[in-house]
């Protein structure tokens, strides 16, 4: 098999601003591999917050030892991947199952054993801004569903003037944004916007502090759902958090990949946690990738490719927040332009 890397870079429609950072540009990494005349494609999203760059990922992939000359053994190839960033895991994850996919002649959820009839309706994300602008922004949307990033300075206000303007489904996502003591005096306030659930509203890495904040709601009555996302990357750490969140946030560059996805998904069924399928600001390959997992999720936040200015590809096809897979063998996924240049850093031959 035949693996090349080249840059993606990524132009924002708008600023794009949540707790931890705000961002104009993306610098992703795109994937091609290729292998008795199929290629399969792949996406890391670099993501500032786990210490990734672009150049980091470009680095971990070029410096990959050949994978091999059996397209089809994914869990031996995958299983023997050095250790390294999990949005690079992912992207070479996801070039395999396109390869796999198109070698077959299927795309990937039939080959998963999924419908692409049963998709839940994705949210759409309103980052933060000042609350005339958000309200602005969510209206202008025209989403049924709506993920609102709130930062710790004054949360409400920006809630209450989305709220003012639309009836759609709100989501709240503060970014692991606030103390466990901020969280048990913001939340009750927040419930009372008709909310969905908040994603993330303490630091990663205390599984204790999610506990106690949900007890301390129970106790004062206060119904919102906990979902958790940066704390969450693996199956391993579903288990750690169950009984601690009512549901967990799967994305395909934190777990390594469709593999691990599958697992994460799988482990939080057994411990009876809701799902939200979800990705990082990435193109329509990526996001495209982690659709064909959708019909086993509750929620999707698969909304990357709204927010880009430059996307290269087609496959994933929004009819408002309806999602429709694409039809083609593996993800499905093309360029916009099939005569668009690819920069070929480096080729590794077996």
């Amino acid at each position: 098999m035949n693996l090349t890397v080249s840059p993606l870079t990524l132009t924002l429609k708008t600023t794009f601003r949540v707790a931890h950072g705000a961002s104009d540009q993306r610098g992703n990494v795109l994937v091609r591999l290729e292998h008795g005349g199929f290629t399969g494609y792949g996406e890391a999203a670099a993501v500032p917050y786990y210490g990734d760059t672009q150049a980091t990922l470009m680095d971990w992939l070029n410096a990959l030892p050949a994978l091999g000359e059996d397209p089809d053994a994914l869990e031996s190839i995958l299983k023997n991947l050095p250790p390294g960033p999990a949005a690079a895991h992912a992207a070479v994850d996801m070039a395999l199952h396109d390869l796999w996919g198109k070698r077959l002649g299927q795309p990937l959820y039939r080959l998963f054993g999924l419908s692409p009839t049963c998709l839940p309706q994705t949210s759409f994300t309103i980052s933060i801004n000042h609350p005339e602008a958000m309200a602005a922004a969510a209206r202008q949307s025209r989403y049924p569903i709506l993920k609102v990033k709130l930062g710790p300075e004054d949360p409400e206000s920006a809630l209450a003037a989305i709220r003012a303007v639309t009836n759609a489904r709100l989501r709240v996502d503060a970014n692991a944004g606030w103390t466990p003591q901020q969280a048990l005096e913001l939340i009750p306030r927040l419930a009372g916007y008709d909310l969905e659930f908040i994603e993330q509203p303490l630091p990663p890495g205390n599984a204790q502090a999610y506990r106690w904040l949900s007890e301390e709601l129970r106790k004062r009555g206060v119904k919102v759902k906990l979902f958790a996302d940066e704390s969450v990357k693996t199956s391993t750490d579903v288990a750690h958090y169950a009984g601690a969140v009512d549901g967990v946030v799967i994305k395909l560059m934190k777990t390594g990949g469709l593999r691990e996805a599958l697992r994460a998904i799988h482990t939080a069924r057994a411990h009876g946690m809701e799902i939200m399928l979800s990705c990082m600001v990435e193109s329509t390959l990526g996001v495209t990738a982690a659709a064909h997992l959708a019909p086993l999720c509750d929620y999707l936040d698969l909304d990357g490719p709204l927010l880009i200015a430059n996307d290269p590809f087609t496959g994933i096809i929004y009819n408002g927040a309806t999602l429709i897979l694409p039809d083609n063998p593996g993800l499905g996924v093309r360029f916009l332009n099939e005569h668009l240049s690819y920069r070929d850093n480096r080729t590794v031959t077996n």
